[in-house]
């Protein structure tokens, strides 16, 4: 099954693309930033054996941002293209997000 590419009425891309409002896209580049820091830390403390407990709770902390990271994004994904799709009687948004959620709360 193809998946038909259509221009968002919000963004004015395609729905394999959008582009991002500045603001936004500083704000997710620099959670994604952390998140790198946070897994260089991961890395460093394995190299220098770092005790098992204290690398876990390190860890935990990297899918916890993570997790919100993947909020930030959703929202405002749920924010703009998904409800001018509604807006615009485009239903299969509805069914592209419930796949998303479903892939996401594995």
């Amino acid at each position: 099954m193809t998946k038909e590419k259509k221009t968002c009425p919000h963004c004015g891309g395609v729905h394999d693309s959008k582009r991002r409002d500045p603001a936004e896209k500083k704000n997710l580049m620099n959670r994604l930033s952390r998140i790198e820091g946070q897994v260089r830390g991961l890395e460093k403390m394995i190299d220098e054996d770092a005790y098992c407990p204290d690398v876990l709770v390190q860890a935990s902390a990297v899918s916890s941002a993570i997790n919100s990271f993947n909020k930030a994004l959703m929202a405002e994904h749920i924010r703009s293209c998904v409800v001018e799709d509604i807006k615009e009687g485009n239903e299969e948004t509805i069914e592209e997000l419930i796949s998303v959620l479903q892939k996401l709360m594995k």
